[in-house]
């Protein structure tokens, strides 16, 4: 039984009896005039079906204790393939995707209209998917007015995602390893920037060469768009526009992931455009650095993200008193936020079939403890601005480290830990790099 199919099952058993659970696609979205951008499947789709093609539904169903799983797709078309694309059509769907049963997408609504019919309870994602919640309250406010001729409408409705989303919080063994290849082929990127910068290159070309390691090694997808950001536009935290040459005496941060089988890397480094630190680039430097191995090294099973944060926040204000960049008192600095002029995020987020992936943090009050299997980032920044009321000598100085951790029972397995992050081993690197050519 593949993966997707115990996905399913798990997610049928977490249904009420007598239900039906709805999941759509992601839409082609036009770029401009008759050009689309790259198709990119629903995250949530993908995770129950592993099928990429658009203009498809999943239903789900739990009638009678028996679980039926019907695909709705594109139906083959000769002159759509030849243009467009194979399309996998009705036939070949149920061996393929192991469904039930395949009809063809523009079936959907006359199907809907009669298997809904009788069904007690609803699942979809709710306020999600505008021609969906149309063609919902169509087909039921139709089955309402039909009532005395006995028709029965779901009295209960419920938002399929949280419960989905919760699925997708602890990974498994396959996930595990998807987001290890993700990982490795995202560092092998962040390794070839730093080999190829060099002072008066653009931001734009830097990213290119990420962009073509990511291919070399497998995937021509990235996570989400890179960020390359040169002097001050590090302060940006999240920088796209990728337009600016770099200086040297400047640090370039780079924020960039692979997607692999749809699973994403989000790694970031930074380090000096000439292969050299500055004295007080490296101290900032350094005090991120630090920060990020303690950070990492809190990770396990039974601890909050939101308290390492904490920790994270009293030894970045300790360290920016000691340097000068903040002056008072540390609790009081904490305390009135002050710290925010210079680290304005969190530690990090979940990661998997999205760069931020689905799942709930808990809250402010009760923050959500880390558990085996969840796939998170560890991500402390500093930013001193162009604008930052400090002497010159701090500003326009962007720092941000980030890898890519798995949680295990002892603690985490750091899946990005093939990037060089320490002073050394950078500017090492990057000599070896100039020295080769």
């Amino acid at each position: 039984m593949s993966l997707f199919q115990q996905r399913r099952i798990e997610f049928i058993n977490k249904m009420q009896a007598n239900s039906m659970a709805l999941f759509p696609v992601a839409h082609e979205t036009i770029r401009n005039n008759d050009c689309e951008y790259p198709f990119r499947q629903n995250s949530d789709f993908h995770y129950l079906t592993g099928f990429s093609e658009p203009d498809a539904l999943l239903m789900l169903t739990n009638i009678d204790g028996v679980a039926r799983v019907i695909l709705f797709n594109r139906k083959k078309d000769k002159s759509a393939e030849i243009w467009h694309g194979y399309r996998l059509g009705q036939e070949e769907a149920p061996a393929k995707l192991a469904v039930d049963q395949a009809y063809g997408i523009d079936e959907f609504e006359t199907r809907l209209e009669s298997m809904i019919n009788g069904i007690d309870a609803l699942y979809y994602p709710m306020f999600q998917n505008d021609a969906l919640d149309h063609t919902l309250k169509t087909i039921i406010n139709k089955l309402r007015a039909s009532k005395r001729k006995g028709a029965i409408v779901p009295n209960c409705y419920f938002d399929c995602l949280p419960i989905l989303h919760e699925m997708r919080v602890i990974k498994s063994e396959r996930e595990a390893e998807l987001l290890a290849e993700a990982a490795e082929i995202s560092a092998s990127g962040h390794i070839r920037a730093m080999q190829a910068c060099y002072p008066g290159m653009w931001e734009y070309q830097l990213e290119a060469e990420i962009k073509h390691q990511f291919a070399l090694q497998g995937t021509r997808d990235v996570a989400y768009n890179s960020i390359v950001a040169g002097g001050n536009n590090a302060c940006i935290l999240h920088y796209t526009e990728n337009n600016k040459q770099l200086k040297s005496g400047d640090l370039v941060l780079i924020d960039a992931g692979a997607e692999y089988q749809g699973y994403a890397g989000d790694i970031t480094r930074t380090f000096p455009v000439n292969g050299k630190f500055t004295d007080h680039q490296a101290q900032l430097y350094q005090l991120v650095l630090d920060i990020q191995v303690s950070a990492i090294n809190q990770v396990k099973p039974g601890v909050a993200m939101a308290d390492i944060n904490k920790k994270v926040v009293s030894k970045l204000v300790d360290g920016l008193l000691a340097l000068g960049l903040l002056s008072g008192d540390s609790e009081a600095l904490i305390a009135d936020e002050s710290y925010k002029d210079f680290y304005m995020h969190g530690i990090g987020h979940y990661l998997g079939l999205d760069v931020h992936d689905a799942g709930s943090y808990g809250t402010l009050d009760d923050p959500r403890v880390l558990e085996a299997g969840m796939a998170i980032t560890i991500e402390p920044g500093l930013y001193v601005s162009n604008d930052a009321d400090v002497d010159d000598c701090w500003k326009g100085i962007g720092i941000r480290i980030e890898d890519d951790l798995l949680v295990t029972e002892q603690g985490a397995e750091v899946l990005s830990a093939d990037v060089p992050k320490t002073i050394d081993e950078i500017e090492a690197l990057m000599a070896d790099a100039k020295a080769h050519g």
